[in-house]
């Protein structure tokens, strides 16, 4: 199977669907996954087939190389729009996830201050105050909810821990719409079964969920790489416009990405 593992702690730039010019930043170790879902949509590949031998890198090791690109940057292009967070799993896991969030905005301003500073994160560790107050002081608060349905989370999303979707729309919700709601919409099947979410009985319930929360944005997209399940299916241009729309009628800002 296709599988991309980023270097650490600094990766790109790369042209991002949703963000632009993004220069990432992956706060997990170089050689392998360390994350808190087991996605099987992941472009990392499954948890258990790249266990990594390196250690998480550290607060300064982040600081120095993040620096360090830059000043390379700055004499040599391009101009980032965002620095993403993101990588070989889920970022907020670091221990130093707060600490690192400090020093970024204090780089960005200095050498890019026009620039964004992004988090993709699944909202696993958000029942930490720390976490929390971190993610409001980025820009771009991008956090997952890709259906409300616990079945169907424990079948694609796959946590590898405890997973109360109830309690992770309450702690959502108490971002007080500084947050991005970030879902994912597929089809196709794995092991045999379904994993369509485009259809109405799990968009509505998730809508109902998406209304509550009342997020600044929701970001809608579809498979883009090679997956490690390899019969998932990418949702259509028609079912993402028509999820997206109803979100927008809701009165909340959508984009979909095909």
């Amino acid at each position: 199977m296709a599988t991309i593992i980023y270097p650490s702690p600094i990766f790109g730039p790369v042209h991002s669907r949703r963000l632009g010019v993004s220069l990432g930043i992956n706060l997990l170790p170089g050689d392998g996954k360390v994350c808190t879902f087991d996605c099987i949509y992941c472009e990392c590949g499954f948890n258990g087939d790249h266990r990594p031998k390196q250690k998480m890198p550290s607060r300064e090791e982040v600081a120095t190389a993040l620096e360090a690109k830059l000043q390379d940057m700055q004499q040599n292009g391009p101009t980032p729009d965002v620095f993403t967070f993101a990588g070989n799993g889920e970022p907020t896991a670091n221990p130093h996830f707060p600490e690192i969030i400090d020093d970024t905005l204090r780089l960005r301003d200095r050498y890019f201050p026009k620039a964004k500073v992004s988090v993709l994160s699944n909202s696993t560790m958000i029942h930490k105050p720390e976490v929390r107050a971190a993610l409001m002081r980025v820009d771009n608060n991008i956090l997952k909810l890709d259906t409300i349905d616990p079945l169907y989370i424990n079948k694609v999303d796959r946590p590898t821990g405890k997973y109360d979707v109830r309690k992770i729309i309450e702690n959502l919700k108490l971002f007080n719409g500084h947050v991005i709601i970030q879902t994912m919409f597929m089809k196709g099947l794995s092991e045999g079964e379904s994993v369509d979410n485009t259809g109405e009985e799990y968009v509505a319930p998730w809508l109902e969920a998406v209304k509550d929360i009342a997020p600044q944005q929701v970001m809608i997209y579809t498979i883009d790489r090679e997956t490690p399940d390899h019969d998932l299916l990418k949702a259509t241009h028609e079912e993402l416009d028509s999820i997206r729309d109803r979100v927008i009628a809701a009165g909340i800002p959508c984009t979909a990405s095909y």
